[in-house]
């Protein structure tokens, strides 16, 4: 019996989601970089335990990443991206009730839950069983939408948080979760492929030569683990205290809010640039050279933050670097580990980048000294970015199994 033809590419459909991505990367992603000081000072809290929350909620993302998954791929997509909206909005509003630690821990460990049905990786997921054959012009409408996500939102809850204080701004918040995106998922994720509808082994497609573990047991695989683990902890430590860190620097507040909510629109602009030119240069070439990107903007941000024109400089090398870095970071394992076991491989990573992405922000506000800042902090990651890009040029030098080769 032939398997079901795929689905034709559905740009509406597509288009609606990248909705939903904008709306929930910029409301509760974003957004916890303006609500932390307002929190702090009512709430009686260091920046450290502060920044817990925000590690609670990647560690409660990371932690139902995989029972996700596994529910898109048993055809119950429209009930998780749903669900997960719904989670958003009851996070948000328990958010506004908070008067302890404990609660603001548990709002944030909710919003965790929701954000692994609702980010990223569970619509990468959905458009790929959808679109076989054009799952990468999804996934790049998605990331074009989500990437102005801090352009639109910081501005927007900074406004919301002046207008109406911050308790308030997190109703409006979770108001827009409940009438905009539960519906919005509800209604265009009906008629899911069936499970028997998910790609399984190709026809005629070669017998894999190891099994995954020999591959998890490689040089290379240990070598992009170490770069894709690293950069994900640095990518996740800046966001929520990049406000605090301009402000404390000495920028004026117009440019601390500026600089943060531009860095979306600029993270559109490199991944615009990868998609109309990387035909044109050499892929591992450029695989090298975007993750370098991210310790130039770090050292750009070490060398004067306090001056506009080099957080410019920060904005414009990081933003691209962490633009682009997905695209390589999704296909580090395929190009330099091995593509019969690329899903299984990638998922063997994704417990430590979840321990890492919920880790590094604490870490970040732990290190913050009321003299010298974020800046010990600040050599910290730009360490890290380091050792990462030397660990993605190692997997890719080193030898690999004829049946992986590009």
């Amino acid at each position: 019996m032939n398997p079901p033809a795929p689905t034709l590419y559905n740009r509406r459909l597509v288009g609606w989601l990248s909705v939903g991505q904008l709306i929930t990367w910029g409301s509760v992603f974003y957004a916890f970089a303006l609500l932390m000081e307002p929190v702090e000072r009512e709430l009686g809290l260091s920046r450290a335990q502060s920044s817990l929350a925000f590690s609670l909620a990647l560690l409660a993302e990371g932690a139902l990443a995989w029972p996700v998954g596994r529910w898109i791929d048993r055809g119950h997509e429209r009930a998780v991206m749903a669900s997960g909206s719904l989670a958003i909005a009851a996070g948000l509003l328990l958010h506004s009730m908070v008067h302890s630690a404990l609660g603001f821990y548990l709002a944030w460990t909710l919003l965790g839950a929701g954000l692994s049905a609702t980010l990223y990786n569970p619509a990468f997921s959905i458009v790929t069983r959808r679109f076989p054959n054009d799952f990468r012009r999804a996934i790049i409408t998605l990331t074009f939408l989500g990437g102005l996500a801090s352009t639109v939102f910081i501005p927007l809850v900074a406004w919301l948080i002046a207008q109406l204080g911050w308790r308030h701004a997190l109703w409006v918040l979770a108001a827009i979760h409940l009438l905009v995106c539960a519906p919005l998922h509800a209604r265009v994720l009906r008629n899911a492929p069936p499970p028997a509808a998910r790609t399984g082994k190709a026809a005629g497609a070669p017998p894999a030569s190891h099994s995954a573990s020999h591959y998890m047991r490689s040089a290379p695989f240990l070598f992009v683990g170490v770069f894709t683990v690293l950069l994900m902890a640095v990518t996740a430590a800046l966001p929520p205290h990049m406000v605090s860190l301009l402000r404390g620097a000495g920028l004026v507040e117009s440019w601390a809010i500026a600089l943060p909510a531009s860095i979306g629109l600029v993270q559109v602009l490199g991944r615009a640039l990868l998609y109309f030119f990387e035909h044109h240069f050499d892929l591992h070439l450029a695989n090298r050279l975007i993750p370098c990107l991210i310790p130039i903007g770090l050292l750009a941000l070490l060398a004067g933050a306090a001056h506009p024109g080099t957080a410019l400089l920060f904005v414009l090398f990081y933003g691209m670097g962490n633009g682009m870095l997905t695209i390589v970071k999704g296909t580090a394992i395929a190009q330099y580990v091995s593509r019969e076991h690329v899903a299984t491989l990638n998922g063997a990573l994704g417990l430590p980048s979840a321990i890492a992405r919920a880790l590094a922000p604490l870490m970040l506000g732990m290190m913050w000294q009321p003299g010298a800042g974020y800046t010990p902090g600040l050599w910290v990651l730009l360490a890290a970015s380091l050792v990462a890009v030397l660990a993605l040029v190692a997997a890719q030098r080193w030898p690999r199994p004829a049946s992986t080769a590009t």
